[in-house]
């Protein structure tokens, strides 16, 4: 038996709720986390079409990229498409469930797997974030320095980059004089006592705080544990907007065009001037990305791909870089894959399906 609740904690250690930008609205938007799951239905969007896709597939919870409820419902009256999917959804007992800018923002996300099918390799994240990482230090007797950290490794801390159980250790000796209601491990109430400590320091993504707290807390000895966690400027290289990497073997732009198209099942790409180079280095962004244009520029891409550019924006390339528009559902349609792929390598005792219906709004006239 599983519950809505641990298909969502699988999804938000992908993922993480914190890592959406503000105006966004992923998580779990119709539905109880208490719910038994009968069956899971993966889409890029969520429709009519898709939530009757889901009754006649038997699945009760749909996964989607992008939220069906941005903007605050007033009403209920069916009066829209929004409405009326939502009011279907939950007069069948069907929960929606949307990550949208959390996915496009780490690594193994939408952007990771545009890259992938692209074949691009030495793929990092274009435009990194900073302020989301908080540095803990704490000081610890030497003998349990090793026991702590290990509960706080297992609770998401010291992870950089590719790097796992990261953390920086001095030794020194630490003194403390216990009170008359004090219940020390080591000393004597009343008696100033010194004692052989490290001062340990990790890293961890600031929406852990409280749990990695937590787990210094359960694993330290002391009675009252000395510990301080400061803000960092760092950028987050895990964390961030869009992708950058290289093709294998430099392409002239038709090549590259014609293999693009291929990979991502395009039926039009927009573009703008070839430049006089060759394209190696390509940057990348699944959905509406222009605001990352000079990221790609400063990052020396050749070429940058993503979809929703309008007229005016084409002329930002000034032959600096060739920009592909791709379309929005073209370059974000295999987020279902990605999710569908990624849950069933977690559970396998209920369907998980994929939608086989084409939610694209936009039609193509040849």
């Amino acid at each position: 038996m599983t519950f809505i609740k641990e298909i969502l904690v699988e999804l938000e250690k992908l993922a993480p709720l914190p890592y959406q930008e503000d105006y966004d609205n992923a998580g779990l938007l119709v539905g109880s986390p208490d719910t038994e799951v009968a069956g899971i239905l993966f889409t890029l969007d969520i429709t009519e079409e898709v939530v009757d896709e889901a009754i006649r597939k038997h699945c009760n919870l749909i996964v989607a990229h992008h939220p069906i409820i941005f903007k605050g419902l007033k009403k209920l009256n069916g009066k829209n498409y929004i409405e009326r999917t939502v009011m279907k959804a939950i007069k069948n007992d069907i929960a929606l469930y949307a990550t949208h800018t959390n996915l496009d923002h780490v690594v193994g996300g939408v952007n990771s797997q545009i890259a992938r099918r692209l074949g691009l390799q030495n793929v990092r994240i274009l435009a990194p974030k900073k302020q989301i990482l908080t540095k803990l230090a704490f000081f610890c007797p030497v003998e349990n320095t090793q026991n702590v950290l290990e509960a706080l490794f297992e609770a998401g801390a010291g992870e950089i980059g590719e790097y796992r159980n990261c953390s920086f250790r001095s030794e020194g000796l630490g003194t403390f004089l216990p009170g008359e209601n004090a219940n020390p491990v080591t000393g004597t109430r009343g008696k100033l006592e010194t004692a052989e400590e490290h001062r340990v320091e990790v890293i961890l993504p600031s929406h852990l705080q409280a749990q990695v707290l937590s787990a210094l807390k359960r694993a330290h000895p002391y009675e009252e544990v000395a510990y301080y966690m400061s803000a960092l400027e760092n950028e987050n290289q895990d964390v961030g907007a869009g992708a950058i990497g290289e093709l294998p073997e430099a392409m002239d732009t038709a090549g590259f065009l014609t293999h693009l198209k291929d990979k991502m099942d395009a039926s039009v790409i927009r573009y703008t001037e070839p430049t006089d180079r060759k394209i190696r280095r390509v940057a990348v962004c699944g959905g509406a990305g222009s605001f990352l244009l000079r990221n790609a520029i400063s990052a020396g891409a050749d070429a940058y791909v993503t979809a929703d550019y309008k007229y005016h924006e084409f002329f930002d390339a000034e032959g600096r870089i060739i920009i592909c528009d791709i379309g929005h559902y073209e370059s974000e349609v295999f987020t279902k894959n990605l999710l569908h792929e990624y849950i069933s390598g977690k559970f396998s005792n209920f369907a998980l399906c994929l939608s086989e219906i084409s939610t694209n709004p936009v039609r193509y006239f040849s």
